[in-house]
């Protein structure tokens, strides 16, 4: 309780996409039937990123927008998320096979490492809270 009052949500966000990005990255150095338990254990990291993804970045935003145009805000929010998994989806086929010539653990740690940058990068945004009385 004690360290969720001293984190804002863009620390707490950027913890999470550092497990998630080192569990990713991990999965291309775990090899061997013996070591499955590990394998679980760094996608388990790798879905502590993906619970904070699904939430995190929605409440970072709305922490800055003033409530009575939150609907405009968050629609254009979700445009710049669809967008690039639009071009991903047109993509990122061609590059495993070209790029990463079809390796798909390649392709996952890839993942980790961009998770990491993003975790950096979260860590530029600073939400103001909104005065309600000026913000029209």
């Amino acid at each position: 309780m004690m360290a969720a009052r001293k984190l804002d949500r863009r620390h707490v966000h950027g913890l999470c996409l550092v497990l998630g990005g080192l569990g990713l990255l991990a999965v291309g150095y775990i090899h061997g039937e013996q070591n499955r338990w590990l394998l679980v254990g760094a996608l388990a990291l790798g879905g502590i990123a993906w619970a904070s993804i699904l939430s995190m970045p929605y409440a970072i935003l709305a922490g800055a927008l003033p409530p009575q145009r939150m609907g405009v805000y968050m629609g254009i929010f979700n445009f710049f998320i669809v967008l690039p998994e639009i071009i991903a989806a047109l993509t990122f086929g061609w590059l495993v096979e070209h790029v990463l010539h079809g390796n798909l653990v390649h392709a996952v740690m890839a993942g980790g490492g961009f998770m990491l940058v993003a975790a950096l990068l979260t860590q530029w945004v600073h939400p103001s809270p909104v005065n309600v009385s000026s913000s029209r």
